[in-house]
């Protein structure tokens, strides 16, 4: 799992997800929480692995983080089906709703912290 099944092909989509249709729930949770090696790991924004292009992913623990806004209301079993796809590879999901990091960003905050700290002791 050297490369974590990166597809280039969604690289150009993931970039474009990144710059320019970012929710304020991702945007925010990058600027107080994930960016600059805030929680001891880097974090990716807008990765694309396997066949999906996951919100966060930290590469060195397996760790992915998404954000479920507005878009995913009514994709629950699609959601379900990712999800499963992506432990399938090895991968640990942690999902918050937008309501909770744009409301409640401390337990988010500390929630996370606790899922690297169990991961990085693996």
């Amino acid at each position: 799992m050297n490369n974590h099944y990166y597809n280039k092909q969604l690289r150009e989509f993931a970039r474009e997800l990144r710059t320019e249709t970012v929710s304020r729930g991702v945007k925010y949770l990058w600027k107080a929480v994930l960016s600059r090696n805030q929680l001891g790991v880097k974090f990716k924004r807008q990765r694309p692995i396997d066949r999906f292009i996951v919100d966060f992913f930290a590469y060195e623990i397996g760790l992915i983080v998404e954000i479920d806004g507005n878009s995913h209301l009514n994709k629950g079993d699609y959601d379900a089906y990712r999800q499963r796809q992506l432990e399938s590879l090895g991968y640990t999901i942690q999902r918050f709703s937008e309501g909770d990091v744009l409301n409640n960003i401390h337990e988010v905050h500390v929630q996370l912290s606790n899922v690297v700290g169990v991961l990085k002791g693996k």
